[in-house]
């Protein structure tokens, strides 16, 4: 028998699912409605975790749309069927718009810089005036599809998954991560001695959301990915709120008003004021979504870090509700993401010799996620890209033996050297096995990255900014509707 209070709950939960649901079906006609008598429209998710180059992939993606000299595999460029592209305001007047102008001056400045990272929601319109293509293309004139790019942290995608867990089967997943992680001692010991069921003290609530708070960010800083609630890395005008402010806590009796008791009472918050509301209004309403991973990145920081990178995957398509957007399933049950890319950054860090074996790692790190999208019915692909190209290519010889290096600017000391950042193995389970073994460190090999500043520019008329294979990108996310 469920007692009162059980029902009350339980009565809220289907409430309010209904109500996501609803809301979501009314956005679905919305938005159908939209293609279908007005302006056809593709939203394209752009997201990723820390360092993976969120904003210099909208940023080179759009320059590149406008001035297409660099787009050759985007067909309909190619073809010269894109007669005009051009940005439009926003169609979200409580979004803030993605600042293309500044990124772009920051890219291109004197010295070029690396503009800021995602902290936040943002959009922006690019419209692209396109001739169609077929037997029929010489009876029709162009016609105007809008790209609607919402940019918005991985970390909190990952998030999406605390709505499938309550309060203690979080606590017992958080605590298991925060014991296998050299960075979470300091919290394990302040978890360990703080008393639950005490009376709530809000000093002692804030300092353990705090402790665990520089918990997360030393995680994050160390290469690790499943770094959750996202909000807490990233709290924008959350910071210091109530809904902000709790931690994991070992099970353990819960009384009214005592800390454990408030601490899920706060995640559950979180669940409903923060979470669900990013899923309803954003995340929902995506067709087509680009997964950007800094996989040499993770190689680096080792074996546990590339593990904890393969199962976030897992974890962020699991947020996702891939299938095909069939007319009448977007009409009445709102839209399913119908292509993800999951992209390699950074490709320009190693010669275009290991690009293969690259993109091989960053397919079987997505295997199991990309596996789950084609069963659902969605198109899938891995690739290598760099959205801005910062590096040229050489070869030297050290000890006797010739070396395939990049050459670029060092950020950190703005000198020019050749960096060679080690052999990546042919065989993708070499740097799969190791983290799903326990490893902590390579057995056979080191793995280097350095950061590279964006190298100076000048630009032809009709080019944007030099890639790797952004418009083989473009072309798997919108080629088929140009």
């Amino acid at each position: 028998m469920l007692r009162q209070t059980d029902k009350g709950r339980l009565l809220r939960v289907v409430l309010t699912t209904l109500a996501d649901g609803l809301l979501n079906t009314a956005q679905g006609i919305y938005d159908t409605g939209a293609d279908i008598v007005g302006t056809p429209t593709i939203r394209l998710g752009v997201t990723g975790l820390a360092r993976s180059g969120k904003t210099v992939f909208i940023t080179s993606l759009v320059a590149n749309l406008l001035d297409r000299g660099r787009m050759p595999h985007l067909l309909a460029a190619a073809q010269g069927r894109v007669q005009a592209a051009y940005l439009q305001p926003q169609p979200n007047d409580t979004i803030p718009r993605f600042d293309y102008e500044a990124h772009k001056a920051s890219l291109l400045g004197t010295p070029p810089t690396w503009p800021d990272s995602t902290r936040s929601v943002s959009e922006l319109r690019l419209s692209l005036k396109v001739q169609p293509a077929g037997l029929l293309a010489g009876l029709q004139g162009p016609r105007t599809l809008h790209l609607d790019i919402i940019d918005y942290p991985g970390e909190w995608l990952l998030d999406l998954g605390l709505l499938e867990q309550s309060y203690e089967e979080w606590s017992d997943v958080a605590l298991k991560r925060v014991a296998a992680r050299p960075e979470g001692a300091e919290y394990a010991a302040a978890a360990s001695a703080a008393d639950g069921s005490a009376r709530l003290d809000e000093v002692a609530a804030k300092g353990l959301a705090a402790t665990f708070t520089a918990y997360l960010q030393a995680a994050r800083a160390a290469g690790f990915y499943d770094c959750t609630p996202g909000r807490f890395l990233l709290p924008g005008d959350l910071a210091g709120s109530p809904v902000l402010t709790f931690a994991p806590l070992p099970p353990g009796d819960a009384p009214r008003r005592s800390l454990r008791r408030e601490m899920a009472r706060r995640f559950e918050a979180y669940k409903a004021q923060v979470v669900r509301p990013f899923f309803r209004d954003h995340f929902a309403r995506i067709d087509r979504q680009v997964v950007l991973v800094d996989a040499l990145g993770a190689i680096h920081s080792g074996p546990a870090a590339v593990e904890d990178m393969r199962q976030g995957m897992a974890d962020i398509l699991g947020a996702f509700r891939p299938g095909r957007n069939a007319f009448l399933s977007q009409l009445f049950m709102g839209r399913r993401v119908e292509k993800i890319l999951f992209a390699a950054t950074k490709a320009d860090h190693v010669h275009h010799t290991q690009h293969a074996r690259l993109t091989a790692i960053m397919t079987a790190l997505t295997r199991a996620a990309r596996d789950r999208a084609r069963f659902a019915g969605a198109d899938t692909a891995a690739m290598a890209i760099a959205a801005l190209r910062a590096t040229t290519e050489d070869t030297m010889t050290h000890d006797g033996a010739q070396l395939d290096v990049v050459r670029g600017t060092l950020l950190d000391t703005g000198k020019q050297a050749a960096f060679y950042p080690g052999n990546l193995p042919e065989d993708p389970g070499a740097i799969l096995t190791p983290g799903q073994t326990g490893a902590r460190d390579w057995l056979a090999a080191d793995y280097e990255v350095m950061r590279f500043a964006p190298g100076d520019m000048t630009l032809k008329p009709g080019d944007g900014p030099p890639h790797i294979r952004l418009d083989q990108a473009a072309q798997f996310l919108i080629g088929d509707r140009l």
